[in-house]
Order: C-alpha cells, then sequence, then structure tokens
C-alpha cells in the first residue's frame, strides 16, 4: 500500500512538472510574440524605420479590418485555403499509396527510385507554362502545381520510414506466418507513425507554398493574389497583412496535424 501511495505522489509531482514546464514554454512563446510586435509598432511609430516599407502592427490591423469590411478578407482566405487543403489531401493520399507499393515491390522500387531523385530536384516553377496549358488559367493549376511540390517529398519521407523499420522484427513475423501486408499494417505502419505524422506536418509547409507559387502564375483571387497586387502598386500593409493571414492559416493547419498526432499516438497505446 505504500508503494502505491508513494507512487502516485510521484507520478502526481511529475505531472505537475510537466504541465508546469508546458505552461512556461508556452508563456515564454507569447512573451516573444508580444514584444517583437511592441518594438516593431515603436520603431515606426518614432520613424526609426520606414512604416512605407515594413508596414506596422497598427496598420495591418487597419488592413484586415478594411479586408472584412469589404467582404474580400473571407473571400481571397477562402479561395487560398481551399486550394491548399485539396494539394495537401490529395499529394498526401497518393505519396501515401505509392510509396506503400513502393515498399510493398522491391523491384518497382529500384525501378523508379532514381527518378523518383530527379524529380524532387526539378524546379516545379518550371514547369509553370505547362501546366496552364494543361489546366488552364484557374484553380486546378494551382491545386496541381501544390501536388507537384508536396507529392515527391511525401513519397521519399514515408518510403524511406517503411524500409528503415528493424530487419530482424520483420524475419520474426515471418517466422510466426505473417504475410506481408499483416507486416505492414501490424509492424511497419506503427513504426512509421512519427515519420508519418512528421512528414505531414512538412506537407502543410510545403502546401502553402505550393498554393502560392501557383497563384503567382495564374490566380485572379486568392491570399497570392494579393501579394502580388499589393507589390504592384507598393501597397506595403496589404502585403505585410496577406503574409500574416497567411501565417495564422499555416498555424491553424500544423496544430490539426498535431491534434491528429495525438489522436493517433492514444489510438495505438
Amino acid at each position: 500500500m505504500k508503494n502505491k501511495k508513494n507512487y502516485s505522489s510521484i507520478h502526481k509531482d511529475y505531472l505537475r512538472k510537466y504541465r508546469l514546464k508546458n505552461t512556461s514554454i508556452k508563456l515564454v512563446q507569447a512573451l516573444i510574440l508580444i514584444i517583437f510586435l511592441l518594438c516593431w509598432e515603436l520603431l515606426t511609430k518614432y520613424e526609426i524605420i520606414s512604416s512605407f516599407f515594413f508596414s506596422s502592427p497598427s496598420k495591418i490591423c487597419e488592413t484586415i479590418k478594411t479586408l472584412y469590411q469589404n467582404g474580400e478578407l473571407w473571400h481571397h482566405s477562402k479561395i487560398t485555403l481551399g486550394e491548399t487543403l485539396q494539394g495537401f489531401a490529395i499529394a498526401t493520399g497518393i505519396g501515401f499509396v505509392i510509396a506503400f507499393l513502393l515498399w510493398y515491390s522491391e523491384f518497382l522500387r529500384k525501378v523508379l527510385e532514381p527518378y523518383l531523385v530527379v524529380l524532387n530536384s526539378l524546379p516545379k516553377i518550371a514547369l509553370g507554362p505547362i501546366i496552364i496549358i494543361w489546366f488552364g488559367a484557374g484553380s486546378k493549376a494551382i491545386v496541381f502545381m501544390c501536388i507537384l511540390i508536396v507529392i515527391i517529398v511525401t513519397i521519399l519521407n514515408i518510403l524511406n520510414s517503411f524500409i528503415s523499420c528493424d530487419p530482424q522484427l520483420i524475419a520474426l513475423a515471418k517466422s510466426m506466418g505473417a504475410n506481408k501486408l499483416q507486416i505492414f499494417f501490424k509492424l511497419i505502419l506503427p513504426n512509421s507513425l512519427k515519420d508519418i505524422v512528421s512528414t505531414l506536418k512538412i506537407n502543410v509547409g510545403l502546401s502553402w507554398i505550393g498554393a502560392i507559387m501557383g497563384e503567382y502564375l495564374v490566380s485572379r483571387a486568392g491570399l497570392g493574389y494579393l501579394l502580388i497586387y499589393g507589390g504592384q502598386v507598393f501597397d506595403l500593409n496589404l502585403v505585410m497583412t496577406s503574409t500574416v493571414i497567411l501565417c495564422v492559416l499555416a498555424s491553424i493547419m500544423y496544430f490539426a496535424v498535431a491534434l491528429f498526432e495525438k489522436l493517433m499516438n492514444k489510438f495505438y497505446e
């Protein structure tokens, strides 16, 4: 009974310290952001740096308010967010399936691996004119650009995770009569969970890059369009506001992936 009580008290103390550490980290993160914004505002207010070139937090808030009032904030954000989510979901899903097929067939993997490396090193922006001809100057071209940027990284990262599983564990599973699919679902997939989630987190950033890059080429609406338009008319407030909105949306998407990671960890516990 004493050992049980001691264990309980030690566990509670550990949880308390863990929560305190996490709270401290979040407070420091928030403090860094507040200090950065305050310094930025003061530097522009006292004209140490030019608000024309660097904008300011107060002007960004005013621009967000203006965009919200005339309905452009949700309109442009919705378009870019939709393109990004489509590209992210399609590229991640297809990339996972291709990685599985390459893991399943060693012959296919050895045949296609050099081509994947070449495609990964290819500057995707160079394919812009071809993509426009194939899909037209619309959202399909933007989504396809997003897929191109995300899919190869997804395949390579997940495939490397699949083939890095301990061969002794695989041999043990085979000795117990497990077939290849059973080995995959019972051994390979749980072992690769962390790497898959890490790939999803990387894909969040890449999908936003792909969407904005696509909008730079063909868009008539979206946050990428606002960035281009703001630069053309030298409206740096609009440029910085679009950048801030992109950061907020990307952060929300990243935290959604982090929540998915927690759910998956609980599922495999």
